[in-house]
């Protein structure tokens, strides 16, 4: 793809950046076929191709052009990020770094509706901050009846027990956890399942009560420097855990929602141009692990398995285009002898994406619903998954029961 920066325009890091990215695509149009919204809508501004090009002329545009209007932004805002572009591309095209930047300039240069602006506002201050979330939370289950729709059907309809977690310090081995910021509320019982099946092997869990959200929600909700003052307090939170002077550190950063661990693991490249912690983010992103990684690495033969329950499981974008691990789970239930049904087009997005399904219900539903119609297809007795949004967005639909794969490995261990 030909570029027409001007000099001035390539003095700066963020269309440098946009240049490098622009060039290498091909214009072959792979990713439209693997993109869930171009398969929904049939509009090519509705793909991964013409979003790029969306994007390449509101960069290349002057200030003042009248052609980037709210329409431009409607295209970017329909974009899922669930990066199957990526894993389809033949050349490599990094779409997430460039929509990253395409967003940025957007809300820079066509500033958003009052009604929409308070909405993200609203998603940001409830969910990134685990005590007001769960205390909203409780408020909405208990007004359960006068919620929204599309924020009830997010909602256990109850308080989940979390059941009791292991005191980690017993072990030699020890690991930090990403706690996460709305998955203590919704569910609690995925790190303390996680805790006890990870016990087991010997492994401990430290807890780093200073850290809190990853930074995704802000960051995606175009608050990007907001965002990077959450890795950043992280990063602080972390760091006297894997520096202990005189002894060794954890061994890794554990996350059990694969949206947080694909986040984590960008640290390095979001805080590349921060002279303070380069050095620490870049070391933080290679300390993180999804929990399959943990488990896929451990011997596995002494968890004895007392019920095998038939489940499908629904792969998350943020696990197998983002993290590159897909079947990476299925091979974990695989070795513990779970059967698991086949799934129909495993690839494509179940419609959470953070907030997408917030901020875009109608579109979130048809691909929730067509996700769930191949997840059923094999008749499960449950639908596992490992990431929080996609739990509570499929779990919404009143359907199978959804529920984080450790949560069925730990009771299948009681």
């Amino acid at each position: 793809m030909q570029t027409h920066f001007t000099e001035e325009d390539l003095k700066k890091p963020h269309i440098r950046e946009a240049d490098r990215v622009l060039r290498s695509c091909v214009h072959c149009g792979f990713c439209n076929a693997t993109c869930p919204t171009y398969q929904l809508l049939g509009d090519e501004r509705d793909g991964p191709r013409g979003r790029i090009y969306l994007m390449k002329e509101m960069l290349e545009s002057p200030e003042d052009d009248t052609q980037v209007t709210e329409e431009t932004r409607l295209h970017l805002d329909r974009c899922l990020t669930c990066l199957n572009c990526e894993t389809t591309c033949p050349s490599g095209v990094e779409y997430h770094k460039l929509v990253n930047i395409g967003r940025a300039e957007i809300e820079r240069r066509v500033p958003r509706s009052l009604p929409e602006r308070t909405l993200r506002f609203g998603l940001r201050k409830a969910l990134v901050e685990p005590a007001r979330f769960k205390a909203l939370l409780k408020l909405g289950q208990t007004f359960r009846p006068l919620v929204p729709g599309t924020l009830r059907d997010k909602m256990p309809p109850a308080p989940v027990d979390a059941g009791a977690r292991p005191e980690g310090k017993r072990h030699a081995r020890q690991m930090l956890i990403l706690e996460g910021c709305v998955q203590p509320g919704l569910s609690p019982n995925t790190n303390a399942a996680t805790a006890r099946v990870l016990d087991r092997l010997g492994i401990g869990l430290t807890p780093a009560p200073e850290a809190g959200c990853c930074g995704a929600i802000d960051f995606h909700l175009n608050a990007q420097e907001a965002g990077r003052a959450r890795m950043r307090a992280n990063i602080d939170a972390w760091w006297p855990h894997i520096e202990k002077e005189g002894e060794a550190g954890v061994e890794a950063i554990v996350q059990t929602a694969s949206g947080c661990g694909a986040f984590v693991k960008e640290y390095g490249e979001m805080l590349a141009d921060d002279p303070d912690y380069a050095h620490k983010a870049e070391r933080i992103s290679a300390l993180a692990k999804d929990l399959v990684e943990v488990l896929r690495d451990e011997d596995l033969t002494g968890l004895e398995v007392k019920e095998r329950r038939r489940l499908a499981f629904h792969c998350p974008c943020t696990l197998q285009h983002a993290q590159k691990l897909g079947g990476a789970v299925d091979q974990v239930l695989g070795r513990l002898g779970f059967a698991l049904t086949p799934v129909q087009d495993a690839h494509l997005c179940c419609g959470s994406a953070g907030t997408y399904s917030v901020t875009q219900p109608e579109l979130a539903t048809q691909l929730r619903d067509n996700k769930l119609d191949n997840l059923e297809a094999g008749n499960p007795e449950v639908i596992v998954t490992a990431n929080i949004g996609c739990q509570t967005h499929l779990a919404g639909a009143n359907r199978t029961p959804v529920r984080h794969w450790i949560e069925i490995v730990d009771e299948a261990l009681a």
